[in-house]
């Protein structure tokens, strides 16, 4: 399938959304006109994680914004989210490919040119990279791969390219001048008081 993807992929994670409860975090994100949300927690269980992407899914019901749930393709194909995002250690692409309904998407975190180029001759929809910069949202980060990495994997696939890893509004006009076609945002975009703002922000940037 050809896939378009939204410049900007905000990735909603229970661990650094503080008091907002994540469905609450994804109406504040529509409101902004985000139109792809991410979300990611590596603590839930089965059931929570089902529970919780359930009632996102019931927010963003016919509003145009799409889910992707982290990790679990099982939860992703259970709750008709859009697609799953699998990072290194999750199922294979193509065993995922035999999870998932028809249509849905599937995108794949790599952190080095080889990795993209096996995601390139995958099934996966998109890919993503990083980190680009410094990142403080995971706890045992893949070594930065920098701008000049960014423009080796831009060379190495012609899938849609999501660059991750400590983009903020003031690098992020950068990241996309260096071949990704969107950008995923957690701590930049979770952090701030006003997080409907904040996304406007960044869509403007993105879009402008």
């Amino acid at each position: 399938m050809g896939l378009s993807i939204p410049r900007l992929d905000a990735i909603i994670d229970p661990a650094r959304v503080g008091s907002r409860p994540p469905a609450g975090a994804a109406r504040e994100l529509l409101s902004a006109g985000v139109r792809l949300i991410q979300f990611r927690d590596k603590r839930a269980s089965t059931q929570q994680l089902y529970e919780t992407c359930a009632e996102l899914k019931e927010v963003l019901r016919d509003s145009g914004c799409h889910l992707i749930v982290n990790d679990r393709a099982d939860v992703a194909r259970a709750t008709d989210a859009e697609g799953v995002h699998l990072g290194q250690s999750d199922l294979p692409v193509e065993m995922a490919r035999r999870v998932l309904a028809p249509g849905q998407w599937i995108g794949c975190s790599t952190h080095s040119l080889d990795q993209v180029v096996e995601a390139d001759r995958s099934t996966a929809d998109h890919i993503a990279f990083g980190p680009i910069f410094p990142t403080a949202s995971k706890e045992n980060p893949d070594p930065v791969v920098g701008l000049a990495g960014l423009r080796e994997a831009r060379r190495a696939t012609r899938k849609p390219l999501v660059a991750i890893g400590g983009i903020t509004l003031r690098n992020a006009s950068e990241v996309l001048a260096a071949g990704a076609d969107s950008v995923a945002v957690i701590g930049d975009l979770l952090s701030a008081h006003d997080l409907r703002g904040r996304a406007q922000e960044y869509l403007r940037v993105l879009e402008g």
